[in-house]
């Protein structure tokens, strides 16, 4: 037999015998050893215990992110509109060179609603807690922060964080026995401005003013019509550069949460977006660019490739929202009570096609 037809029979050979080894014969087949299943997390029953206690582990935590200027580490414990505030905030600490704020807390208050079934998702809860910028003695604040857990597989994390108006008197929140808050549905028509609407009422007032018919319904102040008015002066300045400016307020997707308080009334936590256009009118178009605000400074690579820069204020505030009278004399009014926000997100879209 020649040597090239006798090393080519030994190939096949070879090839046919581990074809039959590897799946084609009954005897040799590979054990494949299924995953064992994941425990399905239990849920645990929310307390004012649990809640101190989950409070302080994010505190501890929050702070050792801070300190280390480790941004993914403390984006892990905030959610919707704390987690763009909270990206910005580290954004502006490494383009202006400097550390990230940190805080200390006095001693909390909480507001734990007493959920019917362990079982009910999302839970969450409130802490009314002073706070103070370290270095900053005189920059202590009554923080209002939500805390939220959407399944029993997740961790507790800050969704809303506001400061009460020095000048505000936080709401007295009902608490029954043994501890617990009571939680209102967003539709609840018992206080005056149904909590899902209040986000709109206060859009409105900052979009026509103190003439607006939210007035009615809605106390004035730095973000209602003092908002109105910062758009105006915001809208004059930029018209005597030649430029135009526009601005909305609108309301969010993220969660609002309402505490049944003292006199049939509600203290609510939510988020609204202030969207802002600066750009240059189309007459001097292509031979100007619009000048990219200070403020948004750290949002950008300092390029301006079209003709306008968009930015968006992501706002967390805070509203005593009284009873629903039973006559309108003497309409009570709501009152937004704590506030707090920075710009979040800018952008310097291209030129559109002409």
């Amino acid at each position: 037999m020649p040597r090239k037809y006798r090393a080519a029979t030994a190939v096949l050979a070879a090839l046919a015998l581990t074809a039959s080894a590897c799946g084609g014969g009954s005897k040799a087949r590979t054990k494949v050893t299924p995953a064992p299943p994941r425990p399905t997390p239990t849920p645990v029953a929310l307390t004012p215990q649990l809640a101190a206690d989950r409070f302080k582990s994010w505190t501890v935590n929050d702070d050792v992110a801070r300190a280390s200027g480790d941004e993914r580490l403390a984006l892990s414990w905030v959610v919707d509109g704390q987690y763009t505030l909270t990206a910005a905030e580290f954004r502006k600490a490494a383009h202006d060179g400097d550390p990230v704020p940190r805080f200390g807390f006095g001693k909390p208050i909480f507001y734990v609603p007493k959920f019917q079934e362990v079982k009910t998702f999302p839970q969450w809860f409130v802490a009314a807690v002073p706070r103070t910028e370290q270095g900053k003695p005189k920059s202590t604040r009554t923080a209002l922060m939500a805390f939220i857990l959407r399944s029993p597989g997740d961790q507790w994390k800050l969704s809303v964080e506001t400061d009460l108006d020095p000048k505000a008197k936080l709401p007295k929140v009902v608490l029954d026995a043994q501890g617990y808050a009571t939680a209102l549905e967003t539709a609840d028509t018992s206080v005056l401005i149904r909590p899902r609407d209040l986000p709109g009422i206060q859009a409105t007032i900052a979009a026509e003013g103190p003439s607006s018919v939210a007035s009615k319904v809605m106390a004035s102040g730095p973000v209602t019509t003092g908002m109105n008015a910062d758009i105006q002066a915001a809208r004059k300045k930029a018209r005597k550069q030649g430029l135009g400016f526009s601005s909305v307020v609108v309301a969010t997707p993220y969660p609002i949460f309402a505490l049944r308080s003292d006199k049939g009334g509600a203290l609510v936590l939510y988020s609204l977006f202030r969207n802002n256009q600066l750009s240059v009118k189309s007459k001097d178009r292509p031979k100007r660019k619009p000048p990219i605000p200070p403020e948004t400074a750290h949002l950008l690579d300092g390029t301006v490739p079209g003709y306008e820069i968009d930015y968006t204020e992501t706002l967390q505030l805070a509203a005593a929202d009284p009873a629903n009278p039973k006559s309108d004399a003497n309409l009570p009014k709501a009152d937004v009570i704590g506030y707090f926000g920075t710009i979040s997100k800018a952008t310097t879209p291209l030129p559109k096609p002409s």
